[in-house]
């Protein structure tokens, strides 16, 4: 096995366990909340304008308003965020706290002080945003591919973030799609690549001189890839 396969394999499984013990974690803070007559939504969620609900930003994606709310958010917050994160569990973690931070601050600075805020969608919209720009910042094939398709699928998504929709958070959504975007750039692929041009090295059955693919060329890129996969 290749170990870039492997370790492909090896952070896919960490992101599929993280995202489902994510969920597990939040449906179980819904039977408590539910219970409670959604008393824990209304103490931890976010009021807007106060230093000491700033705290609040990190409760608000685990609480939600009934389990419409909740159903609504996970499946593509499990998704979205076991796409962010089968590339590697740092920068999924650096990504999600900044997508937490963006959307909770956004919703602290603009929303009006009456208006109480819970539940996972800023994050979602957050992953939505790291997934579809991390592959084109990176130059990675398949991160690309995966981008677009998921833009393609879910672009009716970008109707959250307009002020249209009574009851919807567009503020949480904003702030966590400009965090993800935001992330993706920071968080992107810094390594060299190599100039073009550079002679390929000849490799198994490959006669010095024949046709190939440059280093660092997208087909050269793209071709590894598939290698690792095991295509």
């Amino acid at each position: 096995m290749a170990p870039r396969f492997a370790r492909l394999l090896r952070d896919s499984r960490a992101a599929l366990f993280t995202m489902l013990g994510v969920l597990a974690v939040i449906w179980a803070v819904q039977v408590a909340n539910w219970l409670d007559d959604y008393r824990l939504s209304y103490e931890y969620g976010m009021n807007s304008g106060r230093l000491d609900e700033l705290p609040d930003l990190l409760t608000m994606p685990f609480l939600h308003f009934g389990w419409d709310h909740l159903e609504a958010n996970s499946w593509p917050l499990f998704a979205f965020g076991f796409l962010a994160a089968y590339r590697g569990m740092r920068r999924f973690l650096l990504a999600t706290a900044l997508i937490v931070v963006s959307s909770g601050l956004t919703v602290w600075w603009f929303e009006r002080p009456e208006a109480v805020t819970a539940g996972a969608s800023g994050v979602v919209y957050g992953y939505f945003g790291y997934v579809v720009l991390r592959g084109i910042l990176d130059r990675n094939p398949l991160d690309t591919v995966i981008g677009v398709v998921v833009a393609a699928l879910y672009s009716y998504l970008l109707l959250g973030v307009l002020p249209s929709a009574q009851g919807v958070s567009w503020l949480g959504h904003l702030g966590g799609l400009a965090g993800g975007l935001l992330g993706a750039w920071l968080l992107r692929d810094r390594r060299p690549r190599p100039a073009p041009g550079t002679p390929a090295a000849a490799g198994p059955g490959t006669a010095p001189g024949s046709p190939g693919t440059t280093p660092g060329s997208p087909a050269s890129v793209l071709l590894k890839e598939l290698d690792d996969l095991g295509i």
